[in-house]
């Protein structure tokens, strides 16, 4: 392949910006160390990099996966909750005994506005003046 052109690698990659993000970040990685798939031919990274797209040697998923995670600063870990334990009798109310359904009690508006009224702070008095 004498001459790349993104013709040669737009069917691998699915629009011209990834084909450009992929294809230097390819680039940087062979700046860096990274062995090359395919001869150099006296060519530069950035052409190396676009023939090694063109001739499907190396993976634009891969690369575009790479260049997601080279660019990522906190990693997000997908770890399970610890498990609490429901304490009291208060916390198993409302759960069946096989755990499959959980059911919620109703409350009436009365009730409601009831135990809003006991959160509320009390209101201050004026002083009377005798």
């Amino acid at each position: 392949m004498a001459r790349v052109t993104v013709e040669d690698c737009i069917d691998k990659v699915e629009n011209r910006f990834d084909l450009v993000l992929v294809a230097s970040h390819r680039a940087r990685m062979i700046s860096s160390g990274s062995s090359i798939t395919v001869d150099r031919d006296n060519d530069k990274n950035p052409v190396v990099s676009l023939r090694e797209i063109a001739e499907t040697t190396v993976s634009p998923a891969d690369l575009k996966e790479d260049l997601i995670h080279s660019l990522q600063k906190y990693v997000e870990v997908d770890e399970p909750e610890p498990e609490v334990p429901l304490v009291g009798a208060a916390a198993g109310a409302g759960v069946d005994s096989d755990d499959t359904e959980v059911t919620a009690d109703r409350m009436t508006e009365e009730e409601l506005l009831k135990g809003l009224e006991g959160l509320a702070p009390p209101e201050e008095q004026p002083e009377e003046e005798e």
